[in-house]
């Protein structure tokens, strides 16, 4: 398990596609959210801004469907393996990072 003291409660998330590898986006979550996204198998997260808990999918429609998820070797990140079902970027791309960094 993720050892959220160690980062004041929140610990990274990253996303990634199931059957591709490819890194889809990277968001917080707290025990509670990793908790609803292993009761409910839908990937949920911890909104700094709002501060609540938000479930990727719940207006767009595009859930992630979790198939594993992995604590880093220091116990302070995570890596969610799951199954979009849709875009996963609010723009409307496949995955957030597709930006290039000159």
């Amino acid at each position: 398990m993720p050892d959220f003291d160690k980062m004041g409660g929140l610990v990274p998330a990253v996303i990634q596609d199931a059957n591709t590898g490819e890194v889809l986006m990277l968001a917080y979550m707290n025990k509670e959210a990793l908790d609803k996204t292993r009761k409910t198998g839908k990937v949920t997260f911890w909104s700094r801004s709002r501060k609540t808990l938000w479930t990727k999918g719940e207006t767009s429609g595009y859930f992630l469907d979790v198939k594993e998820i992995y604590s880093d070797c220091d116990d302070d990140a995570i890596l969610v393996k799951a199954k979009p079902n849709g875009p996963t970027c609010h723009t409307g791309k496949k995955s957030c990072f597709f930006n290039k960094v000159e």
